[in-house]
């Protein structure tokens, strides 16, 4: 039993919504099938742009909206609630167990079983609840540490860090030579956070019988805390906000020398501080254990058919095409930068491709390596988007040192419990 079934009556037995409005056939149409499509990545209104060439009968119109936790998932689902929701919507795994207890989301069993055995399992537990598929798995996400390599040379630093203790020496190193310079960042991201967590097997959620189970402040969790807490409170990590604009000024002027994040950063990274071509590389995670190295997986998402979708049929066609087509593939892995959920997608050229970014660096190899050493079973609860966010608080006072990690975690303990129970979940 995956844990996406494991948890689905813990998950909708008390929810307003059955997370499905029927899975009937699409009715006919009079000229080309419409379907609006809501996301914010980049690449994929070009992937719309190519299934729209080849499939003149059903045309897709990609709108870019806000990323999810700035506001999109709030739009989806307030669409779905008002039944004006398009039919198609990119949904990161962390939140459809969100979307599923709120209803908002559409079963296309029917239409998406027969591509079942083109995915990697774990993802398509993602998007299956219940026995009940909403969409397509799009990419997974393992982490790295992406690095500037002339500037590691500068600080001493021979090679990058292959556990986290080293990373902490060499965060010290860095620190005695120049204070104003940082071996890293820690930024407010709870989704990196989270990453960080599912490295170390200290999951968040898990079910028990009816009842949900939340250790946000788990001993495991904690020992996490504490470790950058304690490289806090050293002052040895500049503090600018994920993805904040000076958190890339920092990058391009020397004075942060790496970041440990997702595959999709890479490119990010790369268009941000263009004038440092070259001199970046990417190496694997920091781990705890060198003789058992785990790594973390931050992201992930799925394109979804959303409730009230008038062709649910041609959705899930459309899902499944974008995932999987060998060009639309290759032009997300290139703008976007997944790592495929698709099997097929793992033997894609573009993988294969040195970045000139990062000195000719074939990036992907580094994640290839990583992808069989992340635990696959870490499962998320119904209330995410709180939850991210009381994180996501919580980890920006921390960097501003108005508050410690470990009691950090202690409140988004007790505020997920209770966010859990006003929804009338079971708690044990």
């Amino acid at each position: 039993m995956t844990a996406a079934v494991a948890f689905v009556a813990v998950l909708t037995g008390c929810s307003s919504g059955s997370g499905s409005a029927g899975t009937s056939q699409s009715p006919a149409a009079a000229g080309p099938v419409k379907l609006d499509f809501w996301g914010w990545a980049p690449g994929y209104d070009q992937s719309v742009a190519m299934w729209n060439k080849a499939h003149p009968d059903v045309q897709v119109t990609f709108d870019k909206i806000p990323s999810g936790s700035k506001g999109g998932y709030t739009k989806m689902l307030t669409a779905a609630q008002a039944g004006n929701a398009p039919c198609l919507g990119m949904v990161g795994y962390e939140t459809m167990p969100s979307f599923a207890a709120a209803g908002a989301l559409m079963d296309v069993t029917q239409y998406m079983s027969p591509a079942q055995s083109q995915f990697a399992s774990w993802t398509w537990n993602q998007v299956t609840i219940g026995g009940k598929t909403f969409g397509a798995p799009v990419d997974t996400a393992p982490m790295a540490l992406i690095y500037r390599k002339d500037l590691f040379a500068k600080y001493g630093i021979s090679k990058p860090p292959v556990t986290w203790d080293e990373y902490a020496a060499d965060a010290a190193k860095v620190h005695a030579a120049d204070p104003s310079v940082s071996l890293g960042d820690f930024g407010n991201d709870s989704y990196n956070y989270a990453g960080l967590a599912w490295q170390a097997a200290a999951p968040w959620f898990g079910t028990n019988g009816g009842s949900w189970q939340v250790s946000v402040n788990s001993a495991a969790n904690q020992k996490i805390a504490n470790y950058w807490q304690g490289l806090l409170d050293k002052k040895l990590l500049k503090t600018d906000p994920s993805f904040d604009p000076s958190l890339y000024s920092d990058m391009a002027s020397g004075k942060i020398l790496s970041d440990v994040n997702a595959v999709w950063d890479t490119p990010i990274l790369a268009s941000s501080v263009k004038g440092t071509s070259g001199k970046w590389a990417v190496a694997p995670m920091p781990v705890w254990d060198a003789n058992n190295p785990v790594y973390g997986n931050d992201g992930g998402s799925a394109t979804v058919v959303l409730k009230g979708c008038a062709h649910p049929k041609e959705a899930a066609e459309f899902a499944t095409w974008m995932s999987t087509d060998p060009g639309s593939v290759s032009n997300l892995i290139k703008v976007t930068g997944i790592y495929p959920a698709a099997t097929s997608g793992l033997s894609n050229p573009a993988l294969s491709q040195p970045d000139p970014f990062y000195g000719g660096q074939v990036v992907f190899d580094v994640f290839k390596a990583e992808t069989p050493h992340i635990d696959t079973s870490w499962i998320w609860g119904p209330t995410m988007t709180q939850t991210a966010t009381d994180l996501g608080d919580g980890l920006g006072t921390s960097a501003k040192g108005t508050t410690k990690l470990p009691d950090v975690l202690n409140t988004v303990q007790t505020k997920t419990v209770a966010q859990l129970k006003q929804q009338g979940m079971s708690v044990s």
